[in-house]
């Protein structure tokens, strides 16, 4: 015998059963697509809220779905018909807290345990660049993280990229041992010989000053590389 409340559901205009569906069973049974359509509230004229959500979560070829939330600009949400400015900048809002979230639930200070931990802190901040970063995490005596800073926008160049722009910013913060990361925007971690370049150079600067390149991390789309954990290091 079927529940009265799920014959309630399916006689409602596809468009508000979201709603409904959230009510009687938690948001956690609903799909990306109605999540999304909660959000929206509305649609126009010739679509719904549901069809609109299908829209915007299928407009990347390369990164669809909910990743479009992080990806799409305010400017790229507006030229789907439906959405406005107001509901451009709340799915933005909603993509940067999602990515907060995620990185919440991390402890700052016990990131070095291990390559995951530092993958895993890092990863909601750098899968989704669109180019090549490099960042330097900074440590202090008790192997906790101090600070992090972007030193490098770009292809990843051993030549270009010299020491100084990266132990400049370890000993601004009395960093005691650094870690080197950046991302690939192709998805793949795995390190490039330029990579392995530049990790040879910063390593011996490193040994030099006394400021030990413990690992170099590299993030691809919920992969990553660590080149202690490879051998590299």
């Amino acid at each position: 015998m079927k529940n009265k409340n799920q014959s309630g559901i399916k006689q409602l205009p596809e468009s508000e059963r979201p709603y409904e569906r959230c009510l009687e069973f938690g948001p956690d049974a609903l799909s990306d697509t109605e999540l999304v359509a909660i959000v929206l509230r509305s649609g126009t004229r010739t679509k719904n809220s549901l069809e609109l959500a299908r829209e915007l979560l299928s407009m990347s070829e390369d990164k669809g779905g909910l990743a479009n939330l992080l990806h799409s600009t305010v400017s790229d949400l507006t030229a789907i018909p439906g959405i406005g400015t107001v509901k451009a900048v709340q799915l933005r809002c909603i993509g940067e807290l999602a990515r907060r979230l995620a990185k919440s639930s991390l402890k700052r200070g016990d990131i070095l345990s291990s390559p995951s931990g530092v993958a895993d802190y890092f990863m909601e901040d750098m899968r989704h660049l669109k180019q090549e970063e490099i960042f330097v995490a900074m440590f202090d005596t008790r192997n906790r993280l101090i600070h992090s800073s972007m030193i490098s926008r770009g292809t990843v160049n051993s030549s270009l990229l010299t020491p100084r722009e990266v132990f400049i910013e370890a000993l601004k913060y009395g960093a005691v041992s650094i870690i080197l990361l950046h991302n690939h925007p192709s998805g793949d971690p795995a390190p490039s010989k330029e990579d392995l370049l530049l990790t040879r150079r910063m390593r011996e600067a490193g040994s030099i000053l006394n400021i030990p390149v413990i690992d170099h991390v590299i993030i691809g789309d919920n992969k990553y590389c660590s080149f202690k954990e490879s051998g590299y290091l």
